[in-house]
């Protein structure tokens, strides 16, 4: 049965087409990407034993292996679901033994479809009939009475909970009345807003600075020009990114047109959104993960419908389904969590582009670090560069110093987390009355865990990466398959009971502090506080309205948030950032101390920035402690062109991944030799076959093989003609991840 109404613009298909073929995905995948959870058919594979599979199970009543266990029970229980099988003989013994035996012919399958599990909310409501006056309603009782006026001073109709509430009555004489023709009763839709019953800031008439004014009037003329018009609009923290945005989304929506806003964080969300809300009322849209299936799947309708036609979310809300779009804009577009680290692959920030351009609308890509290709991308003349030099109100930058721990190891002869001067600095900031924040990026309370007399260390059994200790769950965790385990009590190697506990975590950090400092109300932002629903906009409001004096936390701290009493922000081991595997470290660290060091000061304040580092010599720290982004530039981009990667080439990482290393090691080198047979013309750079940085991760091995480009069309060539005679001679694309310019190369 077809829909009255298609789930997806002609606009968003056309936008899915090209995000399928620019990043190498599968289309359908794309597709069920742009759409909320619920609003997909979702379908699942069914389970059946066949004949041969009978005949076998007969043959081997003696040997009863979890394949003849899995046999047994598909002969006795029917079709069954391998979701369900999973459950009876846990996931990854029953996927090797389905391999096993679908090869074998012995079982088959089928796939059948879900029913959608979001539907739009009904609740109960009430309307008066006002039926011809006869000898009957003199009769009426009191509370019968009472209810027909409430409804007639609220217009006639009401939501059945409200009026008893309202009329001060029970169900019953609503319910007699229905019967007697003087109202009925009936389901109506109701829409779950995520911001409802929420407390929306005051709105504050801001007059903007002459960059700030320069900057508008040149995004307007895009607007006016109703052509594709791209803008990187490069500000400083504190210089007032945020009025132009909402300045210019005003301006779209007065002629007309609708208006997208992509945040990289759903910790930007919940102050923004209000004040967004404030502005331009039911009109606005939220679109992230922590909503409601309900919620996102109401206010996804809402967007379709064309009730709300200003739309903010994180990456997935690049796809919001808006009419008539004239506005784009992408904040912090710099930031990694634009990309989609698992398939389908794609950068929204990009693919943001590429949706204004489609839609003939202009775009702003905003930072105060933008990224390296944006930022070349302006020198190049593709987008159009505007810079705010100032802060608001001519506020100073925060001062920022570099604190050498080589030297305060020399002082206190000890590692510590906390350093002298920051200690000495938070007790003058909070005497003062004045908040802090505090910066780890690394989350748990200790990294790892080793043993001191055999000196192994406890390791995840499904990746290649140390356990982090939890000291709140009592757990070993990993973080990037969730495998968890108990702390053992001795060394599994050893027997040992000398287990070391080393590194330090946010959790661990947030122990420290709260010793160190008993008066003040600390609270913790990373991804294991954060899990409850609304407690991300609970913590971050609570320390708007100063009821928390400090805040604890990862990345998630560093972008995007306006606390006017935070005059203190600490830094702590910066430099696990720049011993990554990465050409995009040092970038990345520039950026997240840049970033963190803009949340001080943005008051009428003076803001202090203290960063802890081993390394005060390198040239991302020393230009970060000037927020000094064209100096930090100028050294990048020789090093990114001395090594030809990124803005100067294209990128290709693909992964063979498989829970047998000799059977990903046979796969990758038939597709190595694929690709070397077709880069005849030698276009391309194709390094590997080599094991990746995380060579195991979830059971799996990883090789990789990395392939550069100065010409982007070569590059797709090459993979294209590669991957299809791969095919042919035996590798098993299934297990071939193929990345279009990957963030992470890890």
């Amino acid at each position: 049965m077809l829909d009255d109404t298609p789930l997806l613009t002609e606009e968003i298909l056309r936008l899915t087409q090209w995000v399928a073929d620019y990043y190498a995905s599968s289309w359908g995948e794309i597709l069920k990407a742009s759409l909320p959870a619920g609003v997909n058919i979702e379908t699942e594979q069914i389970l059946f034993i066949t004949d041969k599979g009978r005949d076998d199970l007969a043959r081997r009543t003696a040997k009863r292996g979890l394949r003849q266990e899995i046999l047994a029970f598909l002969a006795e229980n029917g079709e069954t679901s391998q979701r369900q099988l999973e459950k009876q003989f846990g996931e990854k013994q029953t996927k090797r033994s389905l391999r096993e035996l679908f090869a074998d012919s012995l079982v088959d399958a089928s796939i059948r479809s879900v029913s959608v599990k979001v539907k739009a909310k009904l609740r109960k409501a009430v309307r008066q009939l006002f039926p011809e006056p006869d000898e009957t309603q003199k009769s009426l009782t009191e509370p019968q009475q009472n209810i027909l006026r409430v409804l007639a001073e609220n217009k006639g109709e009401m939501m059945f909970l409200d009026l008893l509430e309202k009329a001060n009555v029970g169900s019953s004489p609503v319910n007699t009345l229905a019967k007697r023709g003087f109202l009925e009763i009936f389901a109506t839709e109701v829409l779950r807003d995520p911001l409802a019953n929420t407390e929306l800031p005051g709105l504050q008439d801001l007059k903007l600075n002459a960059e700030q004014s320069f900057a508008l009037d040149e995004i307007v003329k895009g607007l006016e020009s109703n052509e594709y018009k791209a803008f990187l609009l490069h500000g400083i923290t504190g210089s007032g990114k945020t009025e132009v945005y909402i300045r210019a989304m005003r301006n779209a929506l007065d002629r007309g047109k609708s208006a997208l806003m992509l945040v990289p964080e759903i910790a930007l969300t919940p102050i923004f959104s209000r004040r967004l809300r404030a502005i331009f009322g039911d009109q606005v849209a939220i679109l992230h993960s922590n909503l409601s299936p309900g919620e996102r799947f109401d206010e996804w309708r809402r967007i379709r419908g064309g009730h709300a036609r200003v739309a903010i979310g994180t990456r997935s809300a690049v796809f919001a389904p808006l009419q008539n779009l004239g506005l784009v804009i992408v904040d912090e577009e710099h930031d990694t969590s634009y990309r989609q680290h698992d398939a389908p692959f794609y950068n929204a920030r990009d693919a943001a582009v590429m949706r204004a351009n489609l839609a003939g609308a202009t775009i702003v890509l905003g930072s105060a670090t933008p990224s390296l290709e944006s930022f070349q991308n302006a020198r190049a003349g593709k987008y159009q560069y505007l810079q705010l030099q100032k802060r608001i109100e001519d506020r100073p930058l925060a001062k920022a110093e570099l604190i050498d721990m080589r030297e305060v190891f020399r002082q206190t002869g000890k590692d510590v987390t906390l350093s002298p001067q920051l200690i000495k600095a938070i007790e003058e900031t909070h005497a003062k009355g004045e908040q802090s924040i505090i910066l780890l990026n690394r989350r748990g309370f200790s990294q790892f865990v080793l043993c001191r007399t055999c000196g192994e260390s406890l390791r995840c059994k499904n990746c290649d990466i140390t356990l982090t200790y939890h000291k709140r769950d009592a757990k070993l965790i990993c973080h990037y398959c969730s495998h968890r385990v108990k702390v053992p009590q001795k060394c599994p190697f050893c027997l040992s009971e000398f287990l070391y506990f080393i590194g330090r975590g946010t959790e661990q950090l947030e122990t420290i502090l709260e010793k160190r400092f008993t008066g003040l109300r600390i609270a913790r932002i990373d991804r294991d506080t954060m899990t409850k629903r609304g407690e991300i906009a609970k913590t971050l409001l609570g320390f708007d309205r100063g009821e928390i004096d400090m805040l604890v936390g990862t990345q998630m701290l560093a972008k995007g948030h306006d606390f006017h009493s935070v005059t203190l922000v600490g830094v702590i081991s910066v430099d696990t950032g720049l011993g990554l595997p990465d050409f995009r470290s040092a970038e990345r660290t520039f950026q997240l101390i840049t970033q963190v060091a803009g949340r001080a000061g943005r008051g009428n304040l003076q803001g202090r920035v203290l960063i802890q580092t081993y390394y005060p010599e390198h040239y991302a720290l020393r230009h970060a402690v000037k927020q000094d982004f064209e100096g930090f530039f100028a050294e990048e981009i020789r090093y990114r062109e001395r090594l030809s990667y990124p803005p100067f080439v294209a990128l290709a990482s693909i992964l063979i991944k498989h829970a047998d290393l000799n059977v990903a090691s046979k796969n990758a080198q038939i597709l190595k030799d694929c690709l070397d047979n077709a880069n005849k013309d030698k276009s391309c750079r194709i390094l590997g076959v080599a094991p990746a940085s995380l060579s195991r991760l979830k059971g799996e091995y990883r090789l990789q093989i990395l392939v550069k480009s100065a010409n982007r069309r070569n590059l797709r060539e090459t993979l294209d003609i590669a991957l299809e005679e791969a095919g042919r001679k035996g590798c098993d694309l299934r297990i071939i991840q193929v990345e279009i310019d990957p963030i992470n190369l890890m």
